[in-house]
Protein backbone atom coordinates (compact mmCIF):
# COMPACT_ATOMS: atom_id res chain seq x y z
CA UNK A 1 0.00 0.00 0.00
CA UNK A 2 1.29 3.09 -1.06
CA UNK A 3 1.28 6.59 1.05
CA UNK A 4 -2.09 8.23 1.92
CA UNK A 5 -2.54 11.95 2.05
CA UNK A 6 -5.39 14.18 3.79
CA UNK A 7 -5.83 17.56 1.69
CA UNK A 8 -8.34 19.91 3.56
CA UNK A 9 -9.90 21.83 0.35
CA UNK A 10 -8.86 19.65 -2.57
CA UNK A 11 -12.31 19.76 -4.33
CA UNK A 12 -11.26 22.79 -5.76
CA UNK A 13 -8.51 25.69 -6.93
CA UNK A 14 -4.92 24.95 -5.58
CA UNK A 15 -6.19 22.04 -3.34
CA UNK A 16 -7.30 20.32 -6.33
CA UNK A 17 -4.20 20.87 -8.55
CA UNK A 18 -1.96 19.58 -5.31
CA UNK A 19 -4.08 16.35 -5.03
CA UNK A 20 -4.07 15.96 -8.81
CA UNK A 21 -0.08 15.89 -8.64
CA UNK A 22 0.46 13.84 -5.56
CA UNK A 23 -1.93 11.41 -7.45
CA UNK A 24 0.71 11.26 -9.90
CA UNK A 25 3.33 10.73 -7.96
CA UNK A 26 0.93 7.36 -6.51
CA UNK A 27 0.21 8.96 -3.27
CA UNK A 28 -3.26 7.97 -2.57
CA UNK A 29 -5.51 11.44 -1.90
CA UNK A 30 -8.22 12.11 0.66
CA UNK A 31 -10.46 14.77 -0.99
CA UNK A 32 -11.40 17.14 2.00
CA UNK A 33 -14.03 19.12 0.83
CA UNK A 34 -17.28 21.10 2.16
CA UNK A 35 -19.87 22.59 -0.46
CA UNK A 36 -17.82 21.01 -3.62
CA UNK A 37 -18.87 17.83 -4.03
CA UNK A 38 -19.48 17.51 -7.78
CA UNK A 39 -16.38 18.61 -7.91
CA UNK A 40 -14.76 16.82 -5.43
CA UNK A 41 -16.12 12.86 -6.86
CA UNK A 42 -15.12 14.49 -10.22
CA UNK A 43 -11.26 15.23 -9.35
CA UNK A 44 -11.42 11.45 -7.08
CA UNK A 45 -12.66 10.21 -10.51
CA UNK A 46 -10.11 11.68 -12.41
CA UNK A 47 -7.67 10.54 -10.53
CA UNK A 48 -8.56 6.72 -10.65
CA UNK A 49 -9.24 6.95 -13.77
CA UNK A 50 -5.63 8.13 -14.62
CA UNK A 51 -4.40 5.45 -12.67
CA UNK A 52 -3.82 6.80 -9.18
CA UNK A 53 -6.72 6.20 -6.26
CA UNK A 54 -8.36 8.38 -4.43
CA UNK A 55 -11.17 8.57 -1.75
CA UNK A 56 -13.57 11.75 -0.71
CA UNK A 57 -15.00 12.94 2.62
CA UNK A 58 -17.15 16.04 3.64
CA UNK A 59 -16.75 18.03 6.45
CA UNK A 60 -17.94 21.67 7.89
CA UNK A 61 -14.17 22.88 9.42
CA UNK A 62 -15.78 25.37 11.79
CA UNK A 63 -17.72 22.15 13.50
CA UNK A 64 -15.51 20.93 16.13
CA UNK A 65 -17.87 17.58 15.99
CA UNK A 66 -17.11 17.40 12.26
CA UNK A 67 -13.24 17.99 12.20
CA UNK A 68 -13.33 15.41 15.17
CA UNK A 69 -13.81 12.85 12.86
CA UNK A 70 -12.17 13.62 10.13
CA UNK A 71 -8.96 11.44 10.18
CA UNK A 72 -10.49 8.48 11.32
CA UNK A 73 -13.22 8.75 8.16
CA UNK A 74 -10.24 8.62 5.54
CA UNK A 75 -10.04 5.22 4.05
CA UNK A 76 -6.61 4.65 4.97
CA UNK A 77 -4.10 5.39 7.65
CA UNK A 78 -2.34 8.89 6.80
CA UNK A 79 1.28 9.50 5.95
CA UNK A 80 0.73 13.43 5.47
CA UNK A 81 -1.80 16.29 6.23
CA UNK A 82 -2.12 19.31 3.96
CA UNK A 83 -3.63 21.94 5.60
CA UNK A 84 -4.38 23.86 2.90
CA UNK A 85 -8.43 24.88 2.92
CA UNK A 86 -8.83 28.95 3.26
CA UNK A 87 -11.42 31.32 4.53
CA UNK A 88 -10.82 34.86 3.19
CA UNK A 89 -12.17 38.15 3.71
CA UNK A 90 -11.00 41.80 3.85
CA UNK A 91 -11.47 43.86 7.55
CA UNK A 92 -9.77 46.07 9.82
CA UNK A 93 -8.99 46.98 12.94
CA UNK A 94 -11.18 49.55 12.66
CA UNK A 95 -14.37 47.21 11.29
CA UNK A 96 -13.89 43.85 12.66
CA UNK A 97 -16.42 41.69 14.32
CA UNK A 98 -16.40 38.81 16.37
CA UNK A 99 -17.78 37.58 13.44
CA UNK A 100 -15.09 37.76 11.28
CA UNK A 101 -12.58 36.99 13.35
CA UNK A 102 -15.02 33.31 14.38
CA UNK A 103 -14.86 33.08 10.32
CA UNK A 104 -11.45 33.30 9.84
CA UNK A 105 -10.05 31.69 13.04
CA UNK A 106 -12.54 28.88 12.71
CA UNK A 107 -10.82 27.25 9.59
CA UNK A 108 -7.52 29.54 9.57
CA UNK A 109 -6.12 28.04 13.29
CA UNK A 110 -8.51 25.88 14.76
CA UNK A 111 -9.29 23.25 12.23
CA UNK A 112 -5.59 22.81 11.83
CA UNK A 113 -4.38 22.78 14.63
CA UNK A 114 -7.11 19.97 15.92
CA UNK A 115 -6.27 17.79 12.85
CA UNK A 116 -2.50 18.09 13.03
CA UNK A 117 -3.16 16.64 16.89
CA UNK A 118 -5.54 14.05 15.72
CA UNK A 119 -3.05 13.20 12.89
CA UNK A 120 0.20 12.99 14.89
CA UNK A 121 -1.49 10.75 17.56
CA UNK A 122 -2.13 7.82 14.62
CA UNK A 123 1.05 9.11 13.05
CA UNK A 124 4.20 6.46 12.43
CA UNK A 125 7.88 7.49 11.91
CA UNK A 126 8.26 9.88 8.93
CA UNK A 127 5.10 11.51 8.65
CA UNK A 128 4.27 15.21 7.80
CA UNK A 129 2.36 18.18 8.33
CA UNK A 130 2.59 20.86 5.72
CA UNK A 131 0.26 24.12 6.70
CA UNK A 132 -0.94 26.72 3.76
CA UNK A 133 -0.18 29.70 5.43
CA UNK A 134 0.29 33.27 3.77
CA UNK A 135 3.28 35.44 3.07
CA UNK A 136 1.22 38.14 4.77
CA UNK A 137 2.38 36.87 7.89
CA UNK A 138 5.96 37.99 7.10
CA UNK A 139 4.42 41.35 5.62
CA UNK A 140 1.22 42.46 7.15
CA UNK A 141 -1.12 43.97 5.23
CA UNK A 142 -3.91 46.13 7.64
CA UNK A 143 -6.85 45.56 5.14
CA UNK A 144 -6.98 41.69 6.40
CA UNK A 145 -7.02 41.97 9.80
CA UNK A 146 -8.71 39.11 11.22
CA UNK A 147 -7.68 36.94 8.81
CA UNK A 148 -3.81 37.90 9.16
CA UNK A 149 -4.07 37.15 13.02
CA UNK A 150 -5.38 33.23 12.27
CA UNK A 151 -2.79 33.06 9.62
CA UNK A 152 -0.68 34.82 11.94
CA UNK A 153 -1.14 32.10 14.72
CA UNK A 154 -0.90 29.39 12.33
CA UNK A 155 2.45 30.36 11.59
CA UNK A 156 3.80 29.93 15.00
CA UNK A 157 1.83 26.99 15.92
CA UNK A 158 3.77 25.61 12.74
CA UNK A 159 6.95 26.03 14.54
CA UNK A 160 5.85 24.80 17.89
CA UNK A 161 4.17 21.82 16.47
CA UNK A 162 7.18 21.00 14.92
CA UNK A 163 8.90 21.44 18.40
CA UNK A 164 5.84 18.77 20.44
CA UNK A 165 5.32 16.31 17.13
CA UNK A 166 9.37 15.56 16.74
CA UNK A 167 10.90 13.28 15.40
CA UNK A 168 8.03 11.41 14.13
CA UNK A 169 5.93 14.05 12.13
CA UNK A 170 7.90 17.34 10.68
CA UNK A 171 5.53 20.37 10.46
CA UNK A 172 6.16 22.87 8.00
CA UNK A 173 4.35 25.38 6.17
CA UNK A 174 4.24 27.33 2.85
CA UNK A 175 3.20 31.31 2.87
CA UNK A 176 1.80 31.42 -1.04
CA UNK A 177 1.95 34.65 -2.44
CA UNK A 178 -1.05 35.73 -5.87
CA UNK A 179 -1.85 32.73 -6.85
CA UNK A 180 -5.08 32.07 -8.52
CA UNK A 181 -7.77 34.96 -8.90
CA UNK A 182 -10.59 35.25 -7.10
CA UNK A 183 -13.94 36.04 -7.54
CA UNK A 184 -13.99 39.67 -5.35
CA UNK A 185 -10.89 41.10 -7.12
CA UNK A 186 -12.01 43.50 -9.50
CA UNK A 187 -10.63 43.23 -13.48
CA UNK A 188 -6.75 43.29 -13.74
CA UNK A 189 -6.30 43.24 -9.98
CA UNK A 190 -4.54 40.19 -9.89
CA UNK A 191 -2.38 40.45 -12.71
CA UNK A 192 -1.51 43.76 -11.51
CA UNK A 193 -0.59 42.25 -8.42
CA UNK A 194 1.38 39.23 -9.53
CA UNK A 195 3.27 41.54 -11.94
CA UNK A 196 4.39 43.93 -8.48
CA UNK A 197 6.32 40.69 -7.14
CA UNK A 198 10.06 41.08 -7.38
CA UNK A 199 9.69 38.13 -10.09
CA UNK A 200 7.09 39.59 -11.47
CA UNK A 201 4.48 36.41 -11.81
CA UNK A 202 3.60 35.76 -8.20
CA UNK A 203 2.92 31.88 -7.52
CA UNK A 204 1.10 29.85 -10.18
CA UNK A 205 -0.12 26.25 -8.85
CA UNK A 206 2.67 24.19 -9.89
CA UNK A 207 4.85 26.63 -7.82
CA UNK A 208 3.13 25.61 -4.94
CA UNK A 209 3.04 21.86 -5.57
CA UNK A 210 6.66 21.58 -6.37
CA UNK A 211 7.16 23.11 -3.01
CA UNK A 212 4.61 20.75 -0.98
CA UNK A 213 6.92 17.43 -2.94
CA UNK A 214 9.86 19.25 -1.73
CA UNK A 215 8.63 19.01 1.96
CA UNK A 216 7.32 16.04 1.65
CA UNK A 217 10.81 14.33 1.38
CA UNK A 218 13.06 16.96 2.95
CA UNK A 219 13.94 14.72 6.19
CA UNK A 220 16.17 17.14 7.54
CA UNK A 221 13.69 20.26 7.55
CA UNK A 222 10.58 21.11 10.17
CA UNK A 223 9.47 24.62 11.86
CA UNK A 224 9.94 26.44 8.32
CA UNK A 225 7.51 28.20 6.49
CA UNK A 226 8.60 28.79 2.70
CA UNK A 227 7.37 31.74 1.35
CA UNK A 228 6.32 31.04 -2.50
CA UNK A 229 5.31 34.21 -3.35
CA UNK A 230 7.11 35.39 -6.11
CA UNK A 231 9.54 38.02 -3.26
CA UNK A 232 6.03 39.83 -2.69
CA UNK A 233 7.23 39.78 1.33
CA UNK A 234 10.24 41.61 0.18
CA UNK A 235 8.83 44.11 -2.47
CA UNK A 236 9.82 47.26 -0.19
CA UNK A 237 8.10 49.91 -1.59
CA UNK A 238 5.28 51.27 0.40
CA UNK A 239 2.76 53.79 -0.70
CA UNK A 240 5.25 56.63 0.18
CA UNK A 241 7.91 56.06 -1.35
CA UNK A 242 6.35 54.58 -4.41
CA UNK A 243 4.97 58.12 -4.76
CA UNK A 244 8.11 60.11 -4.32
CA UNK A 245 6.92 60.87 -0.42
CA UNK A 246 4.15 63.00 -1.73
CA UNK A 247 2.12 60.85 0.51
Amino acid sequence: MGRSVLITGAGARVGAHLAQGLAADGWHICIHYLRSETRAQALADQITAAGGTASTVKANLSVPQEINSLIERCERPLDALINNASTFAPDTAQNFTTATWDYHRAVNLDAPLRLSADFAAQAKAGSSIINMIDQRVLKPNPQFFTYSLAKAGLYWATKTMAQSFAPHVRVNGIGPGPTLENTEQAAGEFSAEAKATLLGEGSPPDTILHSVRYLLSAEAVTGQMIAVDGGQHLVWQTPDLAFGGAL
